[in-house]
């Protein structure tokens, strides 16, 4: 078949045909495909909205509790604690903590941490910068219970703090 012997109206009625067809299918097209999206969009964006006032709520609730003080000490019974762990316990000595010894104490008192309660508040981080400023000595503890066991200590929860001292050997998590 030769095309040359067509004529040009019928090529003009061709090419504006795919044309219009062209347009037709982006219009067409584009608003199929993305409204999907949006809507995913959407919902994702009010599930973040969601997320970020309930993140809001616990960053309020946790300045609250840190601007309300420390909670009362517990005055301290050293006849529990040494029936619970089996050995004479002083108030605030962080030697009862499994993996602090002598030394590590002493690291502990030289930046102002002389009481369970303080140790208590710090973060793992916090105890790991202590324990480095005593050298590659220490670098094998590992004070990631530390902080909790503290707390035990601090609030005198002597039971629970020897059945985990028995349970993790080593203060190990």
């Amino acid at each position: 078949m030769d095309l040359s012997n067509l004529p040009l109206a019928y090529w003009l009625l061709l090419i504006l045909a795919i044309l219009f067809g062209c347009i037709l299918g982006y219009f067409f097209g584009r608003k199929t495909k993305g409204s999907p999206m949006k809507d995913q969009l959407q919902s994702l964006e009010q599930a973040n909205s969601a997320l970020r006032k309930e993140l809001e709520n616990c960053m309020a609730s946790r300045r609250e509790l840190e601007h309300s003080g420390s909670p009362e000490q517990l005055p301290f019974d050293p006849v529990s604690a040494r029936k619970a762990l089996g050995r004479k316990v002083t108030q605030d000595d962080l030697k009862i903590i499994e993996g602090i010894g002598p030394k590590i104490e002493g690291l502990f008192h030289n930046y102002d941490i002389k009481t369970w309660q303080a140790l208590s508040g710090l973060t793992v981080s916090k105890c790991q910068e202590v324990l480095d400023s005593g050298g590659n000595r220490f670098r094998v503890h590992d004070p990631a219970s530390w902080p909790m066991q503290a707390k035990m200590a601090a609030e005198g929860k002597w039971k629970v703090l020897s059945r985990w001292q028995q349970e993790h050997l080593h203060g190990k998590l």
